[in-house]
């Protein structure tokens, strides 16, 4: 049967404690911090589902239970409810305003887990031959589409996302002794790991269950090496929240009205 995007797991790293971003992460996990009132998270899946992926499972670990109510709770507390106190079976939850069509699975990973030992255990959940992978915390407005289809094509089995990160510092433009400008933050020509993944289903046997297994290092290392890894260049917006700093930005963003990463 041919896969569909509404068929293909996306599984998102939603365990990470946040340390850089304490302002915002000591009493929420960093995927429920928001952007426009909305936790990212929400606005990392409302992009895959504008892409017609609708099938989500989050890989949870640092108040992985704050995820889990969130969205239990989300459907109940934006719609009207009728409770039959003692005879739960018959309450009924009257949708006033349409819910997101997405199937969710919460995979409670482990506390201290690296990320290539969060996605080894969430393979219980994926019964397709390909699936995707990203982090809980940066938006962009990449073509995921496009990436499927480039990762298809090129045969190997894992294809990440290149991108162009923010300079975290300004940059001067220099005549001799002189300064000629000023460039507030430009966007770096090298391309770094945006954190877009697709994999096919083998990638499982070349991650480890043991906590300390880090996807970035080893396994995308020897990935690499044996030329099963492809990289699909995106030259457009991208943004991780991995500092306060970052979190302003993006609300900032948010509120001028020009939403690069929105696609819904």
């Amino acid at each position: 049967m041919k896969e569909t995007p509404k068929d293909t797991p996306v599984v998102i790293l939603c365990g990470g404690e946040g340390t850089r971003m304490r302002e915002e992460t000591e009493f929420k996990p960093k995927p429920m911090v928001t952007v426009g009132g909305k936790p990212i998270l929400w606005h990392i899946m409302k992009n895959y589902s504008a892409f017609g992926f609708k099938r989500f499972i989050l890989a949870l670990g640092y108040k992985g239970d704050m995820i889990k109510e969130h969205f239990v709770h989300s459907d109940i507390m934006s719609n009207d409810l009728t409770l039959h106190m003692g005879k739960p079976a018959d309450d009924q939850i009257h949708r006033t305003h349409d819910s997101e069509d997405w199937t969710i699975t919460f995979a409670d990973t482990g506390l201290k887990a690296q990320t290539g030992a969060r996605i080894k255990r969430t393979e219980r959940y994926v019964d397709t031959d390909r699936f995707m992978v990203t982090y809980g915390d940066g938006v962009a407005d990449l073509d995921i589409g496009r990436l499927m289809a480039f990762h298809k094509k090129g045969g190997r089995i894992g294809t990440l996302s290149g991108v162009h990160p923010p300079s975290r510092f300004g940059r001067m433009e220099i005549e001799g002794e002189r300064i000629v400008q000023f460039r507030e933050k430009p966007v770096l020509e090298e391309y770094v790991n945006g954190g877009f993944y697709v994999f096919e289903k083998k990638m499982f046997d070349r991650l480890d269950d043991a906590d300390s297994c880090v996807l970035e290092r080893e396994p995308l290392g020897r990935l690499a090496q044996d030329g099963q890894l492809g990289i699909y260049k995106h030259d457009g917006f991208w943004h991780m929240m991995d500092t306060y700093k970052d979190y302003l930005d993006l609300n900032r963003i948010w509120d001028s009205g020009t939403v690069p990463w929105k696609k819904w």
